[in-house]
């Protein structure tokens, strides 16, 4: 059983503060981990964290505490003010955790050892824990981008790449899918830094098709794979949660084994011939049709689309298409790519 420590007023005020600190940070991560992450292995770990610490937060303490000699009450820092994104007050609260929990592991060692001890057990668990949070924070921006995409532009081998994907880029495209079947791995990782960067500056997905390496290599948004690439299980090993994995289907079957990975959203086609999947059946509009109702994720429709046969598509109301001549070989890629964005509701 606990015995209630003796200690001076002024440690005691002290330890009553940080308690009250860490208990309160711990609590604002732990509702955005709730309402905001959906996780709930963070609320579980930090619920864990709060009632250990409560338990030793002792009615001596409590009575010690003194808001009106506390010289600290009511001062604020104009960081404050500035912190508008959910992220950045999550991010302030580690802090104000981290923090608090150092200085109850410091003033409660001798007076209080199982506090002290229970304080640098949570500190070090939250630094973890705080990476694990940025991780999932990031694919819950990358999902939101995702599920906000109408069009993704799949590139295909040109000298003016660039320059295409830039025009696309200004026009409104939300993704870019590169596919780096030729040239050195050399060449197609420094493709894909510039590409990468292109889309970044534009706020748009990049993604890499089939290679993963090349996909960590240029800090790419995710990977999409095809039924004879890797596993998604193992893919998302190798790429960890936050990045995002796409991946191809061409029949109902295929579309219902991904369902069941851990993949974030799908290619779906081809819809109508196309040179790029020669070998492949196309599944045609009526295929959408029975579908379109019963898929839970994201996914795009695939496979000749272009500004002559999209009006089909977007009248069975499909919110998302990938495509690769329609804009990689049009002579004004920024008009092309405007015309079929207007077209997609």
């Amino acid at each position: 059983m606990s015995v209630t420590p003796e200690t001076g007023q002024d440690v005691a005020q002290l330890i009553d503060a940080n308690l009250d600190r860490a208990r309160e940070g711990l609590r604002v991560i732990e509702d955005w981990s709730r309402f905001g992450l959906n996780n709930k292995e963070f609320i579980i770990t930090l619920k864990d964290w709060r009632q250990q610490l409560g338990q030793q937060h002792f009615e001596s303490y409590k009575r010690a505490r003194s808001t009106i000699k506390d010289q600290g009450t009511g001062l604020t820092h104009p960081a404050q003010s500035k912190r508008i994104e959910p992220e950045e007050v999550v991010a302030a609260n580690f802090a104000r955790v981290q923090e608090a929990l150092r200085v109850l592991e410091e003033f409660s060692r001798i007076i209080h050892p199982e506090l002290s001890k229970i304080s640098a057990d949570i500190r070090y668990k939250i630094y973890d824990l705080e990476i694990d949070f940025l991780k999932a924070s990031n694919a819950k921006k990358r999902l939101e981008k995702l599920r906000n995409c109408k069009l993704c532009l799949i590139t295909k081998p040109d000298p003016r790449i660039i320059k295409i994907v830039s025009l696309a880029l200004k026009a409104g495209v939300k993704m870019v899918q590169f596919r780096c079947k030729e040239g050195s791995d050399l060449e197609n990782l420094e493709l894909a830094n510039a590409l990468a960067n292109q889309c970044k500056s534009y706020n748009c997905l990049f993604i890499v098709n089939d290679r993963i390496d090349i996909a960590l290599a240029s800090k790419a948004d995710g990977v999409h794979l095809g039924q004879e690439d890797i596993p998604i299980e193992f893919a998302r090993q190798l790429v960890g949660p936050e990045k995002l994995i796409g991946l191809s289907t061409h029949s109902i079957k295929q579309i219902e084994e991904a369902e069941k990975q851990s993949c974030d959203y799908l290619g779906i086609g081809p819809i109508y011939p196309t040179n790029s999947k020669p070998n492949i059946k196309n599944l045609g509009v009526e295929f959408l049709k029975k579908i379109q109702p019963h898929i839970k994720i994201p996914w795009f429709a695939i496979g000749g689309i272009n500004k002559e046969n999209i009006f089909e598509i977007n009248s069975l109301g499909v919110k998302r298409v990938a495509l690769i001549n329609a804009i990689m070989s049009s002579k004004d890629p920024f008009l092309a790519s405007k015309e079929l964005l207007e077209e997609i509701q």
